[in-house]
C-alpha cells in the first residue's frame, strides 16, 4: 500500500534533507507544504524528489490538514522536519506494508538534545501516532500542540524503532522556542477563560522543575537534563506571566 511523507515547514534547511531522505525509504510521494521560508529550504526539498507547495502560515493543525489533504496515496507519514527514521522503525513500516496496512500506527520519539539522547525527565517514549489512512484522521488544536484524532474503528499498532527528533541544537535554540510557544500557550489559556494566580505563577515552575529533574530522573541524562528541567520550568513561568499580562491588558 502507498504512502505519502508529509512535512510542514519554515527555514528548516539544517535539517530537511535528512528528513527527506529518512521519508523516501517507506514513501512513494514525499509532499512538503512550506509557509514562507527564506533559505534554502525549499530548494532543497526540490532537489531530493518531494513535491512543496507554498502556504501562507494559519496554525500547525491547518496547516498539517491541508498538506495531508494533497497526498494521492491511501496512508500518510506524518513527520517533522527535524524527525528521521532510525533503522530499525524504517524496517518497522516496510514490514507493515508488506504485511498490508491496517489502522493506525504508533512508535517512539527519542530526543536529541544539544547532542544528547535523552531517555528520561518524562521525554521518552514519547510515543506518537505518526502512520494512518488518508481521510480518516486529522489534526486538532488552534495554537499549539496539535493533536492527531482518528476513526474510533481504527485498530492501533505500535511498531518498534524510534523516531529520532533533533529538537535543539543549542540552549539558545530552546530559550528560543518556550519564548514563542509560551505566548501561545498563554493565548490558548486566554482564550479559554483561564486566569494566572499565585500557585500558577510560583508553584508550578518549582514543580515542573522537581517533577522532571527528580521524579522523572531528568539528573540521570546530566547535563541535559537539568537544562531540560530548568527551561521547562521557565516556560511555566513565562506562559502564566503572559497569561496574567492579558488578563491585565498589557
Amino acid at each position: 500500500m502507498r504512502i505519502a511523507a508529509v512535512i510542514i515547514t519554515r527555514n528548516e534547511a539544517a535539517v530537511i534533507a535528512r528528513c527527506i531522505r529518512s521519508a523516501t525509504a517507506v514513501a512513494d510521494e514525499v509532499i512538503v507544504v512550506d509557509s514562507g521560508s527564506t533559505d534554502a529550504t525549499c530548494a532543497i526539498a526540490r532537489e531530493l524528489g518531494a513535491r512543496v507547495v507554498h502556504r501562507d502560515w494559519t496554525n500547525y493543525s491547518d496547516q498539517k490538514n491541508f498538506a495531508n489533504g494533497l497526498a494521492t496515496t491511501p496512508y500518510i507519514l506524518s513527520l517533522d522536519a527535524d524527525e528521521e527514521l532510525s533503522p530499525e522503525l524504517t524496517a518497522s513500516i516496510q514490514e507493515a506494508r508488506r504485511n498490508g496496512l491496517n489502522g493506525v500506527y504508533r512508535f517512539n520519539r527519542l530526543t536529541n538534545y544539544c547532542g544528547t539522547w535523552v531517555r528520561h525527565g518524562g521525554w521518552y517514549p514519547d510515543t506518537k501516532v505518526r502512520l494512518f489512512p488518508a481521510g480518516r484522521a486529522r489534526w486538532e488544536g488552534a495554537y499549539v500542540h496539535e493533536v492527531l484524532v482518528w476513526d474510533n474503528d481504527l485498530p492501533v499498532h505500535h511498531l518498534p524503532g524510534d523516531l529520532w527528533h533533533y529538537s535543539y541544537r543549542t540552549t539558545a535554540a530552546h530559550r528560543e522556542r518556550i519564548e514563542r510557544y509560551s505566548t501561545l500557550h498563554a493565548q490558548a489559556m486566554h482564550a479559554a477563560g483561564r486566569r494566572a494566580g499565585f500557585i500558577k505563577l510560583w508553584l508550578s515552575p518549582l514543580a515542573k522543575f522537581v517533577q522532571g529533574y527528580l521524579l522523572q530522573g531528568g539528573f540521570l541524562d546530566g547535563r541535559a537534563g537539568l537544562n531540560i528541567a530548568w527551561y521547562s520550568a521557565r516556560a511555566v513561568r513565562m506562559k502564566y506571566t503572559k497569561l496574567q499580562r492579558m488578563h491585565q491588558g498589557g
